[in-house]
């Protein structure tokens, strides 16, 4: 059985592939539609994958991830009320959730570029404070 370390760290290694692939373009000039589209899609999936750990973690310790239209906001109140991550972190969190939202249920030629640098920027930043709370939260659960 895969124990949920080996779970979360799988989840953290696809999500540092991600990671890669934005850094190859972010700072490109001018991008075109097709690539900004590409890093709304990578941003989401970075967030998805913070989500999915957070998932994980909540799953091992048998708290329920509530099944409510507001579930993805819950998700992040009961992580922080279960200290997997400080508020702090989810509050940036919160900025790709309303992303991934937004994205998901909009058209892509919809996206601006200005308004996607700085969530392009900061998701270095927010994931690896995400990464480090979860690490520190890890080595808590008794193995």
């Amino acid at each position: 059985m895969v124990s949920v370390e080996e779970k979360v760290r799988a989840e953290m290694e696809n999500i540092t592939t991600v990671l890669t692939e934005i850094e190859k373009v972010k700072d490109m000039p001018q991008k075109e539609l097709v690539v900004l589209v590409g890093l709304g899609a990578y941003l989401q999936s970075v967030y998805t994958g913070m989500e999915n750990i957070l998932k994980q973690l909540l799953v091992y310790e048998k708290i329920p991830v509530p099944n409510t239209p507001t579930w993805h906001k819950d998700l992040l109140n009961l992580a922080v009320e279960h200290n997997l991550v400080t508020g702090e972190t989810t509050d940036k969190m919160g900025k790709y959730l309303f992303f991934r939202h937004f994205f998901a249920h909009s058209y892509g030629f919809l996206l601006d570029e200005t308004k996607l640098e700085p969530l392009m920027d900061d998701i270095f930043n927010t994931y690896s404070k995400f990464k480090k709370e979860v690490i520190d939260h890890l080595t808590t659960i008794e193995r």
